[in-house]
């Protein structure tokens, strides 16, 4: 159920969106009026949540009756509201819905028998109703795997014609070419983190946040230049173990091991491969070198204050470091020096760290 109209709790602050020229309903003359937004509250499902709200003004209403919104206007502040509510709980918006079935090239209809659901499924789904957990799930794997898509193609096969079937094939291909790898590659690092699937002492109490990894890597390579792997993966740890200081949790949840240049985190070969880390191969006469850049892609909403504040206080402390130099520092620490070749590097050594 959603509730609107009296119980809905309107904020001060509106924005302009458009004047137009129409029928009035508050004062029955023809007049513009001004369409505005402004952010409200309101219940869905039981739960309060913010959304923005659309509505028109009459300037020659009364204050208290100068407000009014059209059939189609309300439906988008339903629509508004249940995604909103869909964000609080992690769950795909209807918008992000509707992205997912046309980047294959289907009708709601199609969408529905691909999946083997009711026809009438994903068009509630896209307008009206919110979607339960597994409904979700489901959708969020044919977004991140085009391969699951394929598998769900062949089990449904029967109910397309060929020349649709060929079309979902040629889609299915460029979003494997296009995204697909990524999905690929996360799950690959994923795959090395099988025995650390709940927040411990190795992990730093959080498990793997891959978008986190992705842009604190992007934020180290846009603060310093010439960055290169074996600095990157003592910079690493050196973020999560101040963040488990100050915070008792890590920022990434990688696990670190005990390596003979320091702290080297369980899967290194698969982060540098991971589609969103930009690094290029330098070949010099001894060795392949890993260099890192920015990925202006990565907006970094996903790091907090205090998680910028510590990456920035790693930067300040080893930004002209050399890579031989931050090794050596790293050498010093007593997580180094308290654990063996190969061992896992606990986190509570964290709390000893020399910054």
């Amino acid at each position: 159920m959603h509730s609107f109209g009296k119980g809905n709790e309107k904020m001060k602050k509106w924005n302009l969106i458009e004047k137009i020229n129409m029928e009035c309903p508050l004062c029955d003359k023809i007049h513009i009026v001004e369409k505005r937004t402004r952010i409200s509250k309101t219940i869905v499902k039981g739960e309060e949540v913010e959304y923005e709200e659309i509505y028109f003004y009459c300037a020659n209403s009364a204050d208290d009756e100068c407000e009014f919104v059209s059939g189609r206007v309300q439906n988008d502040n339903l629509l508004n509201a249940r995604n909103a509510y869909r964000v609080l709980h992690g769950l795909l918006t209807s918008y992000e819905i509707i992205a997912i079935r046309e980047s294959y090239g289907l009708s709601q209809v199609d969408l529905a028998k691909l999946l083997g659901w009711g026809e009438a499924t994903i068009s509630r789904y896209e307008s009206k109703a919110i979607q339960d957990e597994p409904y979700d799930n489901i959708l969020k794997i044919m977004k991140e795997n085009p391969l699951a898509v394929y598998e769900f193609l062949q089990k449904n096969e029967c109910k397309f014609s060929d020349s649709k079937i060929f079309d979902i094939k040629r889609r299915i291909m460029a979003n494997l070419n296009s995204y697909g790898r990524e999905y690929l590659k996360r799950k690959a690092l994923e795959s090395e983190y099988i025995d650390f699937k709940e927040p411990c002492e190795a992990n730093g109490n959080k498990t793997l946040d891959i978008d986190k990894l992705e842009n604190i890597i992007s934020y180290f390579a846009k603060k310093i230049n010439y960055l290169y792997k074996v600095k990157l993966m003592k910079l690493l740890w050196y973020a999560d173990a101040l963040s488990y200081k100050l915070n008792g949790s890590s920022m990434t949840g990688l696990v670190y091991r005990h390596d003979d240049r320091g702290a080297l985190p369980i899967g290194h070969y698969k982060i540098v491969g991971l589609e969103n880390i930009i690094v290029k191969e330098e070949e010099d006469l001894e060795y392949i070198r890993y260099h890192f850049y920015p990925n202006d892609n990565l907006d970094g909403t996903c790091l907090s204050k205090d998680e910028i504040m510590i990456l920035d206080k790693i930067i300040e402390k080893f930004k002209s470091y050399s890579t031989s130099s931050i090794v050596e520092y790293m050498h010093k620490e007593t997580a180094y020096q308290m654990t063996k070749a190969g061992e896992i590097i606990p986190f509570s050594y964290a709390k000893e760290i020399k910054l």
